[in-house]
């Protein structure tokens, strides 16, 4: 961590992030007391749901003792959401939950919460891009956060791209309709098992520390999915895609777009348990929190991170739906993140000819998102197929385990242990071109080409014009 103060009113470079200093802005140390803050309630909700779920033999499904609905589908584990709902009114501390969790603040304004979900699909392809190789890919950075990462054997090359699928899922889930995020939908119900699954992880690394004190140090690196964790995660998904994702990728927010977006993600943090009132609470205060998490968490990337790193770039290469090499990977990881955050995760550095691509996509992007969004027929048309056709794809994509139609139920999948770590394949060289997504960026080049090559042939012509006139 970064903990020297900057002058109010310097100009601080986070990477290749350059932004000014000023008294809303926080150090690493006045972070740190977050690093051992944590939801609580969640993880004593953990403690009741283990009294009433009784022990059961070997080979037989562990359920609660009355009450249908109460196991995931396909996985014979508990649904920890179902426990919740039915067991809520004959337990104070899973009321106190139940009641948090389906009070709505007064913040909230749900014509608004809708057009932030709207924002996303307006801007899908430049969203997706973004989550993926800046929050998800670039937040590797963190070395404290890895150090959880690397436990729940979540991030080697074979589950990587299984476990972005989840997350992407639990995206879809919460911006699929109005009714989805509201309480009872399906993107409130994914999100409280989200809940659940992070107390989960932390209660288990929390107990394998106390079995053995070497296998995580609490003292460096807080309490495992923290609330500066969980905080950085929500800015990630909103405020990195608004200030830094979008931006590199040529598409800027309109002010009222910012607002519902960020919206959208305060009340999600809400669901999840992550604190809002100052960290969350409008787009000054988000962006202010985003920057300081870039100074200071971001700063020194370690081992861990570059094995991470690679691991996300491996598990995605010659991948559908868009069958893009590993080498195009990368360009786009050192587009999204700059040369110096990208060399510092061990990325290796693209050739020219990927880098145009990466430049063809956003191009593309461009093209795409500012038509759409001045034409508001075009718009409409477009957020529901591309809905339609990205629930379609995840679904597909996650096979047939995780859940009813391949979707994932977000339980402890990957659990941690005292002998699991991160693990690393070995990179691959130079990769064909992938025969999806990098054509189309390649067309897109080749057509921009001859759009420049055709402006400046008649500037040319035009001002050899005027000087004939002139003589």
């Amino acid at each position: 961590m970064t903990s020297k103060r900057p002058e109010n009113g310097s100009r601080v470079r986070a990477w290749n992030y350059e932004f000014k200093w000023t008294p809303d802005h926080r150090t690493a140390e006045e972070l740190r007391p977050l690093i051992f803050s944590y939801d609580e309630l969640a993880t004593r909700c953990l403690d009741r749901f283990d009294d009433l779920l009784a022990p059961c033999p070997r080979g037989k499904r562990k359920t609660v003792k009355e009450g249908a609905g109460d196991t995931c589908p396909h996985s014979g584990l508990p649904d920890l959401y179902e426990l919740l709902k039915t067991r809520a009114p004959e337990d104070e501390t899973l009321q106190e939950l139940w009641d948090q969790v389906n009070t709505i603040p007064d913040w909230v304004d749900w014509d608004q919460i809708e057009r932030g979900q709207r924002v996303f699909y307006r801007y899908a392809g430049p969203s997706i891009v973004g989550l993926t190789f800046q929050s998800l890919l670039g937040g590797l950075g963190s070395a404290r956060v890895v150090e959880t990462l690397t436990r729940t054997g979540g991030f080697g090359v074979c589950a990587a791209r299984r476990r972005l699928l989840a997350t992407f899922q639990h995206i879809l889930d919460v911006t699929d309709s109005l009714s989805s995020i509201q309480p009872g939908g399906k993107g409130f119900v994914s999100s409280i098992r989200v809940r659940f699954l992070h107390a989960s992880v932390r209660r288990r690394i929390l107990t394998l520390t106390q079995r053995q004190p070497t296998y995580y140090s609490i003292t460096a690196h807080g309490i495992p999915i923290n609330n500066l964790d969980s905080i950085g995660t929500i800015l990630a998904f909103s405020a990195a895609l608004i200030w830094i994702a979008f931006p590199r990728q040529g598409i800027f927010l309109l002010p009222p777009e910012i607002e519902d977006y960020l919206a959208l993600w305060r009340y999600l943090a809400h669901l999840l348990g992550v604190p809002t009132t100052r960290f969350l609470s409008n787009p000054h205060a988000a962006r202010t929190t985003m920057e300081s998490l870039l100074f200071s968490e971001l700063a020194h990337p370690s081992p861990v991170s570059r094995v991470l790193a690679n691991n996300m770039i491996q598990s995605l290469a010659r991948q559908p739906p868009g069958y893009a090499s590993a080498a195009f990977l990368r360009a786009e990881a050192h587009w999204l993140n700059g040369r110096a955050l990208a060399d510092a995760l061990g990325v290796p550095r693209p050739g020219v000819w990927h880098t145009l691509l990466v430049a063809g996509q956003c191009l593309v992007f461009m093209a795409v998102c500012y038509t759409r969004r001045s034409v508001r027929s075009w718009d409409e048309a477009g957020i529901a197929r591309v809905r339609r056709v990205l629930r379609s794809l995840v679904a597909r994509e996650m096979g047939g385990g995780g859940g009813e139609g391949g979707e994932a139920m977000h339980e402890l999948k990957y659990i941690p242990s005292l002998d699991r770590e991160g693990d690393e394949e070995a990179a691959v060289g130079w990769v064909t071109m992938g025969k999806g997504v990098e054509r189309r960026n390649l067309k897109a080049v080749l057509v921009a080409s001859v759009v420049v090559v055709w402006v400046v042939w008649l500037g040319v012509r035009g001002v050899l014009g005027v000087l004939r006139i002139l003589r």
